[in-house]
């Protein structure tokens, strides 16, 4: 029966994807070197370790959404669920390496998407846990199934650089909120009652609004 290991040799960006994209590459490695591996249908839950880092100033300032201040990041900085991702593995014997596509999004109403931008350098720890169905052969030739151990797991340290490469690969210079429709329809009386041609606008319009009241 396999004996499995896992390990993350690198992340890449995808340039041409219908949504931003990373690629994991994964080493698969079966401790039975001999042992045919016909195929593994592999799923990855992928986990933000945010007590794992140490962080700037302003990285702080901006976490202030997720964890609230400093001071109660005793009690509050935590782990977090990233997201999930599948792959195939091809056939191998011994070790193989395989491609991990990671979707990712910047939506702002995702925890993940505020915790990543709000990095300025160094890497994000991530720890893989890894489950899925694993197709092989015995030694007489006959094909066998089993499952990935639950408790498979691979830890990596993503480069920051890589995500904001991504990011900004994908949408250069801007940023995504999504909105309540009856607050989007507010918005949008706003804009049409001020002849603004933009939503910049309106979100310039709105700030120099809140700037004039704090100077008074």
């Amino acid at each position: 029966m396999p004996e499995l290991s896992f390990s993350v040799e690198g992340a890449e960006v995808v340039p041409y994807a219908a949504a931003p994209m990373l690629m994991f590459k994964l080493r698969v490695t079966n401790a039975l070197p001999d042992e045919p591996i016909t195929t593994i249908a592999l799923r990855a839950q992928i986990q933000i370790e945010a007590t794992r880092r140490q962080y700037s100033d302003g990285e702080a300032a901006l976490l202030r959404d997720l964890f609230g201040e400093r001071a109660r990041w005793s009690q509050t900085l935590k782990g977090m669920l990233w997201t999930f991702a599948t792959t195939v593995v091809a056939p191998f014997t011994g070790s193989t390496t395989a491609d991990l596509p990671v979707p990712c999004t910047f939506d702002f109403n995702v925890a993940a998407t505020k915790y990543f931008n709000a990095l300025e350098a160094g890497d994000v720890p991530l720890n893989l846990m890894f489950s899925g169905t694993v197709f092989y052969e015995t030694p007489d030739g006959l094909l066998q199934v089993t499952q990935v151990p639950w408790d498979r797991e691979a830890a990596y340290r993503l480069p920051i650089a890589v995500w904001q490469a991504m990011m900004d690969h994908y949408y250069p210079n801007l940023a995504w909120l999504t909105l309540r429709k009856d607050v989007f329809d507010r918005l949008y009386q706003y804009k049409l009652r001020h002849g603004l041609t933009t939503w910049e606008n309106v979100l310039q319009s709105l700030l120099s609004v809140e700037s004039e009241a704090e100077g008074l």
